[in-house]
């Protein structure tokens, strides 16, 4: 299990980025948050199996309408008591 805290930068507000998050994360089991940031990019913090969480970044570079021009993640320590994802605002 990881935690992950992703950026991603491109066409990836006001296309349907994070509710593309929320379904994927919630069909994954996976928790965490998603929210939109003032520079036009995306953060997320992302929890889970990492084979589910490279699965979800496969599906959201398959997602129509989302260009994801640059990715960056870092881990992060795990929230043990954790049990959903959400988006933020």
């Amino acid at each position: 299990m990881e935690r992950r805290k992703y950026l991603f930068k491109g066409r990836v507000q006001g296309v349907g980025f994070r509710f593309r998050c929320f379904s994927i994360a919630n069909e994954l089991k996976l928790t965490g948050f998603v929210k939109n940031e003032y520079d036009g990019s995306v953060s997320m913090e992302v929890q889970g199996e990492v084979m589910q969480i490279e699965r979800m970044i496969e599906k959201l570079y398959q997602q129509p309408f989302i260009e994801i021009e640059q990715i960056h993640y870092h881990l992060l320590n795990i929230k043990e008591h954790e049990k959903s994802f959400e988006i933020r605002y």
